[in-house]
């Protein structure tokens, strides 16, 4: 599939600042995996208070970028009768987080389907800045109609 970008990102997922955190999708193989770009901005609202002096993104966060671009894999491959319903964030099992993602990162995520189903969706996320692995877990998430 060709690049997805903010318009057609924003059409799919109800998220909208400050709290959608993908800005561009790379890559798509539906029902398989997904390449999503979050670029961690200074002027992203958390570092105000997430660290003052030592701005670091918070680590849910990080989580939710890798489940809405789960979200944005899923939406893709549903028909627009399924696309009615909402999807949500059930569950985070194995997350680890390996180094701090700071302002002026691009967070490159990765997400793969392991688990495809018209109710529930297992997914692997990983967060990638420079290629180096930041952040990873296991998120399950629910199609509610």
């Amino acid at each position: 599939m060709e690049p997805i970008d903010i318009q057609k990102i924003m059409s799919l997922l109800p998220h909208r600042y400050p709290f959608l955190l993908v800005d561009k999708v790379l890559e798509i193989e539906p029902d398989k995996r997904i390449i999503a770009i979050k670029n961690v901005t200074f002027n992203e609202p958390f570092f105000q208070g997430h660290f003052p002096g030592q701005p670091v993104m918070p680590g849910v966060l990080i989580l939710e970028a890798m489940a809405q671009a789960g979200g944005i894999l899923s939406l893709t491959t549903m028909d627009d009768k399924e696309k009615d319903g909402a999807i949500f964030f059930m569950g985070i099992d194995k997350a680890k987080f390996r180094s701090p993602v700071l302002p002026g990162d691009q967070l490159k995520l990765e997400v793969t389907l392991l688990r495809p189903g018209s109710k529930i969706a297992q997914y692997e996320g990983k967060a990638f800045v420079n290629d180096k692995l930041v952040a990873e877990a296991l998120l399950t998430a629910m199609l509610k109609k």
